[in-house]
């Protein structure tokens, strides 16, 4: 008998247990959205665009692995949402991303530095219990609303009475908390070595139900369901099959058309002080996107390239996202960028990867006064030497 073989009864996997279950309902979880999300149903029919499709799926497990599995908001432990290495949902070249688990009935000291970074704020995402996809933003903090003492190091109070700085309210439906770094610098912050953020929270008041110490058959399958929540919530619940759903305002389904650039508001998983401008684009092997926009007044700003799993192309190895320091520009801030299959020997040359079809993603942290609306026109690559 191999040791992947499955019997009735207690002869391989024992008997069956709430962990048990839980385990088997996560691999069928990932079966259905390996089957449907990276494939025919969301229009994913080559092999490229399935194995894309997959690996999304991958990252997301190993998000949930990292931010879900072990989830105790009596003593939670800020840890990073993304990496180079494991992205979704909008990653981003130049900001890290931490949250950590937090109860509505605890106080919260949140402690870190803002390692030179140009914005900092903190997010309270509402109805995510259990790995569910946030239904909204709950509440916003930026550094605007909290000291900093001369070393960037600051300290934030999450839930509990109402004060007038440095403090950020927990609604009953919430549960996650999120710090956003932003820096708008020549290298990535996820370059080695990366800046020593500091982050921690602690709870300091209130009646949270700890976790078990040692895990229980009750407490591991809770956290395998909230696994595959947070992966189906992320997939076939979050992101709508190409051409249905309601798109928010900032979002254009028209290649190469963007949207005026406009404040996310309650917009799950957004900043909710920031401006997003996004539409697709589709190129041919010899076609150029140029894109004609302004850097605004603003905190930070950039421009990046996502698939259409909302990652971020490889920006490690590849330049695929710009910001104001990396961008040459006017010195009235127009700035003038091209997406292309190859370098076609021009400033601020963003590179596709190969892939014909993208995102392209305009985001503005902290604007001050109107936005001018990116325009875009396709050329021939040549036309550009």
């Amino acid at each position: 008998m191999h040791l992947g073989d499955r019997i009735a009864g207690d002869d391989v996997g024992g008997p069956m247990s709430a962990s048990r279950a839980a385990y088997d309902e996560l691999l069928a979880m990932l079966r259905t959205v390996g089957d449907r999300f990276a494939g025919t149903d969301w229009g994913l029919t080559e092999p490229v665009d399935v194995a894309e499709g997959l690996r999304v799926v991958i990252h997301l497990l190993a998000i949930g692995l990292e931010t879900q599995f072990e989830d105790d908001p009596a003593h939670p432990v800020f840890r990073a949402i993304v990496t180079p290495w494991r992205k979704a949902l909008g990653d981003n070249a130049d900001a890290r991303y931490h949250d950590a688990a937090v109860h509505p009935a605890g106080t919260y000291r949140v402690r870190g530095r803002t390692a030179g970074a140009a914005y900092v704020s903190f997010t309270v995402e509402a109805g995510v219990a259990d790995g569910a996809f946030p239904s909204g933003t709950a509440g916003s903090l930026n550094d605007s609303g909290f000291d900093m003492a001369d070393d960037g190091s600051f300290e934030v109070t999450v839930g509990g009475p109402a004060r007038d700085r440095g403090w950020l309210a927990l609604p009953p439906d919430a549960s996650r908390i999120t710090v956003r770094h932003y820096w708008e610098g020549v290298r990535s912050p996820h370059a080695p070595p990366v800046p020593d953020l500091g982050l921690s929270i602690e709870l300091v008041d209130g009646d949270v139900p700890p976790a078990p110490v040692a895990p229980t058959d009750g407490s591991v399958a809770a956290a395998l369901r909230r696994m595959a929540t947070f992966v189906r919530s992320r997939t076939l619940d979050a992101i709508p099959k190409p051409g249905e759903g309601d798109a928010p305002p900032f979002v254009s389904r028209v290649p190469h058309v963007f949207p005026p650039p406009s404040n996310p508001g309650a917009h799950a998983l957004a900043a909710a002080d920031a401006a997003y401008s996004m539409a697709p684009y589709l190129l041919g092997p010899d076609d150029a996107l140029v894109m004609r926009a302004r850097w605004p007044r603003c905190r930070c700003a950039n421009v990046s390239l996502w698939n259409r799993q909302l990652q971020t192309f490889d920006y490690l190895r590849q330049r695929v996202s710009l910001n104001r320091a990396q961008a040459v520009a006017a010195p009235d801030g127009a700035v003038s960028i091209v997406i292309a299959h190859r370098d076609p020997g021009v400033p601020n040359w963003l590179s596709t990867e190969g892939r014909p079809f993208g995102l392209v993603f305009w985001r503005f942290m902290l604007p001050e006064g109107p936005i001018d609306t990116p325009a875009a026109e396709v050329v021939p690559v040549d036309s550009l030497a």
